[in-house]
């Protein structure tokens, strides 16, 4: 079976995040989310995979190689110019033209099963098909109406209040059968939402509605991204331990995932799920939380504690800090006494000198230095990096 992942997109809105990788190399559990993504759609049989990519495409490709790794095997198409989600699978036609194939986002976390969703579309009458999932706030997604045979009546893209006539929204997940290229122009930006959809149901052709059940997020934010990693830390049902940990009389209440040469300082505790990856050292009378991860060669100060936050690698932080439901990108350094609040993003080499505090929601670019017991209440960017994060 035939999938086609799109990992075209610039990942803006998860800037910093993204200036040096690309939005499926982003870290989940100290591994890029695409490979999460392969390998769930491997164990469901889909073993054909084209990839279509575009900015900063050849760090996908070294992460996944050929694909044989994970049982499958991968074709890469890239996209010379912004083709949106329809023009993507398009400039693809000739992997995929021979065959009913499924379609996802390169951004996509989910353990929905999507081979349930094929195999319904292709006992169906629908050229296409859409997974839609209940969303408390659809506002930021296409929302559809189905009817009792799961046609889709209307489909609104992203609605404001007022505009919202169902908490469905669309995971931007399809089965299309291979008649559906007849319909999306060649070497042309065109979305599947804001151009395919509503000229097939104004030409009167049936698109299918299928409700899934499960996680999904398509990691579009630094929080879906930290409910993401919550999500994949959950899977963890014991302590893995790959090569060697040192720990000198502290506690380990598991599940935990150690990498190697891990060392745990005195008194320090760690209550799972956790992942430390290898190299990382943890001093004296650390707390660690529940919902974390810390990236390789790490080094975590005396007396702090880390609560729900991704951690990646080469991060130094002082003694007596706590950080709270952040994400730090490598090679940052965090001095001593600082607070930062939750919904926090630190770039790569961003530097907090000591009794620094970060307001929660705040997000500091690259390279940034905050100077000692400054508090932080909004956005520092650096102008040497491009300074919007609104987007894909």
């Amino acid at each position: 079976m035939k999938v086609c992942i799109m990992c075209g997109g610039e990942g803006t809105r998860l800037r910093p995040l993204t200036f040096e990788r690309p939005k499926p190399c982003i870290p989940i559990v100290n591994t890029p989310s695409i490979k999460h993504l392969v390998s769930h759609l491997s164990n469901l049989g889909f073993t054909d995979v084209v990839i279509t990519i575009g900015y900063k495409g050849d760090d996908i490709e070294r992460a996944l190689g050929d694909g044989s790794l994970m049982g499958v095997n991968i074709t890469y198409v890239r996209e010379e110019t912004k083709l949106g989600t329809a023009g993507s699978v398009k400039n693809a036609e000739k992997y995929l033209n021979d065959s009913p194939f499924l379609v996802v986002g390169g951004d996509h976390v989910t353990d929905i099963d999507l081979l349930e969703f094929y195999r319904d579309h292709l006992k169906g009458d629908s050229m296409v098909s859409i997974g839609l999932i209940s969303i408390d706030n659809p506002c930021e997604y296409g929302i559809a109406e189905i009817d009792v045979n799961y046609h889709i009546m209307r489909f609104y893209e992203k609605p404001s209040p007022g505009e919202i006539f169902s908490n469905l929204a669309s995971t931007g997940i399809y089965v299309c059968d291979p008649s559906i290229f007849d319909h999306i122009p060649e070497n042309r930006k065109y979305d599947f939402a804001k151009d395919l959809f509503p000229k097939l149901m104004g030409s009167g052709i049936n698109i299918g509605g299928w409700l899934a059940r499960g996680n999904w997020t398509d990691v579009g934010s630094p929080r879906s991204l930290r409910e993401a990693e919550k999500w994949k830390l959950n899977q963890m049902r014991y302590t893995n331990i790959s090569g060697s940990v040192s720990i000198t009389g502290g506690s380990v209440v598991g599940p935990v995932q150690f990498g190697d040469s891990v060392k745990i300082g005195k008194n320090t505790r760690i209550i799972g799920p956790v992942s430390i990856g290898s190299g990382t050292k943890i001093g004296d009378n650390v707390l660690i939380g529940p919902y974390t991860s810390l990236g390789e060669c790490c080094s975590i100060g005396n007396n702090s504690k880390i609560f729900s936050s991704s951690i990646y690698n080469n991060v130094d932080i002082d003694e007596n800090t706590t950080i709270s439901g952040s994400i730090i990108d490598n090679d940052a350094e965090i001095g001593v006494r600082c607070n930062i609040e939750n919904n926090t993003v630190i770039g790569p080499r961003a530097v907090l000198k000591d009794g620094a505090v970060l307001h929660s929601g705040t997000r500091i670019w690259p390279e940034v230095v905050i100077e000692e017991n400054c508090v932080v209440k909004e956005n520092v960017l650096n102008d040497h990096f491009e300074t919007s994060y609104n987007g894909s």
